[in-house]
């Protein structure tokens, strides 16, 4: 069965993203079509509005996500957010570790100051299932441990965040991603690790991708799903026997509430207001429990460290 048009334009991307990281990939990169964030149709690149349902494609590009995109070359604003979030609050940690004397030489890119780093909001077994701090669950994956760190995870981010944003719509990717951020920590706590990023999360959004590609056959699926079981299976070999702290409790978690949500999600774009309306509860309720988790930890930050 032929794929849908949009479906090839998202695929294809991907595909490229992937070439860029296991290969070299040749030629100039096109400019990418720019979809309808409600219905998913096909819209001119400076359009402020959708043809098809109407939508005003200018609401959902607030300024802050505009610049964003500009500087990132994302057109999806979860995804842009999430990019801007993160450097954002390893800037703080940054200068939190500067304030510690723990700046000097090549620590910044491995190793950030923990205690700074738990203040804001990084993840410890004990906080989590003894002291209820659940809160830790959702910062913890917007927190890193190092620049090699934060970079490797924003550049997983910015390859396959916007293929599922589009894929799912922006509300429902802004629910896989924190809800599945969360799922690996929480692994990650009954381990009773200290730990941090948005490896989880960028675990769950692969996983979904996963799942998509045993959803749909073809050629092209299955030569997909081969590269990202590969990849996979490098990044936990290399968890296991790498030495360097990966966190194989969170990546199992992470990716297995990926391919959990993706096999249960239609793969598309809401269509009907039913379905438009419960992605809207959805993303509402994930921004406001990512509110609140800050909230919190600024609530909890002079707390004393047991």
């Amino acid at each position: 069965m032929a794929l849908p048009y949009r479906w090839q334009i998202r695929l294809d991307r991907l595909k490229r993203s992937f070439a860029g990281v296991f290969g070299s990939g040749g030629g100039e990169q096109q400019p990418r079509p720019k979809l309808c964030p409600a219905c998913g149709s096909l819209v001119g690149i400076s359009a402020t509005k959708c043809h098809e349902c109407g939508t005003n494609l200018t609401f959902s590009l607030a300024a802050l996500t505009r610049k964003l995109s500009g500087i990132t070359g994302l057109d999806a604003p979860v995804s842009t957010i999430f990019l801007g979030l993160n450097f954002f609050l390893f800037i703080i940690q940054l200068m939190f570790t500067m304030q510690a004397g723990q700046a000097g030489g090549l620590n910044i890119l491995w190793r950030l100051d923990a205690i700074s780093s738990y203040k804001l909001g990084a993840i410890y077994g004990p906080s989590v299932l003894i002291d209820h701090q659940f809160w830790r669950l959702i910062t913890a994956m917007f927190l890193h441990g190092g620049l090699i760190h934060i970079g490797f995870n924003m550049m997983t981010l910015m390859q396959v965040g916007p293929t599922l944003e589009e894929v799912y719509g922006s509300p429902r990717f802004l629910f896989l991603y924190t809800f599945t951020g969360a799922i690996g920590f929480l692994f990650s706590s009954l381990r009773g690790h200290f730990s941090l990023g948005a490896s989880g999360a960028l675990l769950g959004v692969i996983g979904a991708i996963l799942a998509i590609t045993t959803k749909r056959g073809g050629a092209y699926m299955r030569q997909l799903r081969s590269r990202l079981i590969s990849s996979l299976a490098f990044l936990f070999i290399l968890g296991i026997w790498g030495g360097i702290g990966i966190d194989n409790w969170a990546h199992a978690g992470g990716l297995a509430a990926g391919f959990a949500l993706g096999k249960i999600m239609a793969d598309r774009e809401p269509m009907n207001n039913t379905e438009k309306r419960r992605a809207q509860i959805l993303g509402w309720l994930s921004a406001l429990a990512i509110i609140a988790s800050f909230v919190l930890m600024l609530l909890h930050f002079h707390d004393p460290i047991n």
